[in-house]
């Protein structure tokens, strides 16, 4: 069975990229039917906080990425990974390096010197017994000094790395704690990973991870590294290109359905097609077709997609994101308006849910605030008389739906033979505060009767009189 892995480091926010990663490795466990694991690398325990563990957890909830088991976390397993340390060094397969920082530094600049890649050169790999020092030793895996690494990646092709020019990995810190490169062999091997997906700022630590499995008799999964995400500039993906957390976006209005479709396409294409839904994903998707080159975020096509998932959610469901961001604006639904109802009409107004909030706060509450702009240009003494008649003959409708508040403007802007607009936009500014709304008939429907008619009379008071 396949079973493949997203293994974030609680070390700061869950970002994009993370996102990507942990995308791709969902989509191929369910396509072939397998298993996706959720991993907790949080064996730097200075920089690891139960504040980025939540953000990891709420971003992954978030965009329905569930996973099969987990979340397995690195501390917990301290005793499995001492347990294979001590088995390296019972078999020879591991040592102990009493070498100083000096010394090291020294070997390093020896190699740069002689314009060779900087690596431990093994002076501790043969000792029989313990130096007289004070130092406390770390622990290296004896990596086989001769042949080579055959990497058979699924996405960046076979890439070949000759043992001679990797050094005796460090897998145990002075103080007992075991390293990255270390713990992450370990967990894959233990959780019978078939296939790890992850950036490919992490392809030079596979043949050092092979050469641990197979030191361990372990078999190797199958490896696929996802190249980088760039900014529109070409830089490497950052804060100033919309590098933030994948919880920013939820509270910027995005739609989780949006920001998944677009980080799929980011790499990875199927024709011409750009809109999937999650089904399509599962189905078409293919780990071997993603770009081995660099993709660079564009923060407009990500806009457009969510834009259209907005459109074409079911109002019902996108309900459930408006009330996230309402509760953000301190906007008070709980006056029996239905938010699926304000969805049908805002849908094609909006390009991010926060804006979608933000323009329909008049619906709720009994007051709203008007913008003096719009009061001054269109809340004249001469629309006082049809703007006054109006309200009286809203106060007084008996069936209160838009068709029959669509019948009463027309018949007020014919009476005193103003065009539809010239009525219409004095009436939205008085029960909205603003010139923009979805069509006056449905405005005044959803506001409310009795709401309507308080603000059209307060509107009143704020037309001034004749020069």
């Amino acid at each position: 069975m396949v079973r493949t892995r997203f293994a974030p480091s609680p070390t700061g926010y869950l970002h994009v990229g993370g996102v990507r990663t942990a995308l791709f490795s969902w989509l191929y466990a369910r396509q072939q039917g397998g298993q996706f694991i959720l991993r907790i690398e949080d064996t730097d325990r200075e920089r690891s906080t139960q504040e980025s563990v939540n953000a990891i957890l709420d971003g992954m909830a978030w965009l329905g990425l569930q996973h099969d088991e987990g979340p397995f976390y690195q501390t917990k397993r301290f005793e499995r990974y001492h347990a294979i340390i001590e088995q390296l060094l019972a078999e020879g397969k591991a040592y102990y390096c009493y070498c100083s920082k000096e010394r090291l530094e020294t070997v390093r600049a020896e190699y740069k010197a002689r314009k060779q890649k900087p690596r431990y050169d093994g002076h501790c790999r043969h000792l029989t017994t313990p130096p007289s020092t004070d130092i406390k030793p770390v622990i290296r895996f004896k990596n086989p000094k001769v042949g080579e690494v055959v990497v058979k990646d699924l996405i960046k092709g076979t890439v070949i790395f000759n043992n001679n020019e990797l050094d005796d990995l460090i897998i145990a810190r002075p103080d007992g704690t075991p390293t990255y490169n270390f713990t992450v062999v370990v967990d894959d091997w233990d959780m019978g990973m078939t296939h790890v997906i992850r950036g490919d700022d992490h392809l030079n630590n596979t043949p050092r991870q092979i050469n641990i499995l197979e030191a361990l008799g372990a078999s190797v999964p199958q490896y696929a590294h996802v190249p980088m995400i760039l900014g529109s500039d070409g830089q490497r993906l950052s804060k100033r290109h919309g590098a933030v957390s994948v919880m920013n976006y939820k509270q910027a209005g995005y739609l989780p359905a949006a920001l998944l479709n677009y980080l799929v396409r980011l790499g990875w294409s199927h024709g011409d097609q750009e809109i999937f839904s999650i089904a399509e994903l599962i189905d078409l998707f293919d780990i071997q077709a993603v770009h081995s080159s660099p993709a660079a975020f564009n923060q407009d096509k990500l806009l457009w997609l969510n834009q259209h998932y907005i459109k074409t959610c079911q109002p019902s469901e996108l309900a459930k994101h408006l009330q996230f961001q309402c509760n953000q604006l301190k906007i008070d639904t709980s006056n029996g308006l239905s938010l699926a109802e304000i969805v049908k009409v805002q849908a094609e107004r909006a390009k991010t849910l926060t804006e979608m909030a933000k323009n329909s706060q008049f619906f709720f509450g009994n007051e709203v605030e008007f913008n003096e702009k719009a009061v001054r240009k269109n809340l004249k003494p001469a629309i006082r008389k049809p703007l006054t008649d109006l309200c009286d003959r809203l106060a007084q409708l008996a069936e209160w739906n838009a068709e029959a508040i669509h019948a009463i403007v027309h018949l007020v802007a014919e009476q005193y033979e103003l065009k539809l607009g010239k009525i219409a936009q004095p009436l939205r500014v008085a029960v909205t505060g603003g010139t923009v709304s979805p069509p006056i008939d449905v405005t005044v429907y959803l506001i409310g009767q009795s709401r309507c008619v308080d603000r059209i009379k307060r509107a009143l008071t704020l037309i001034g009189t004749d020069d």
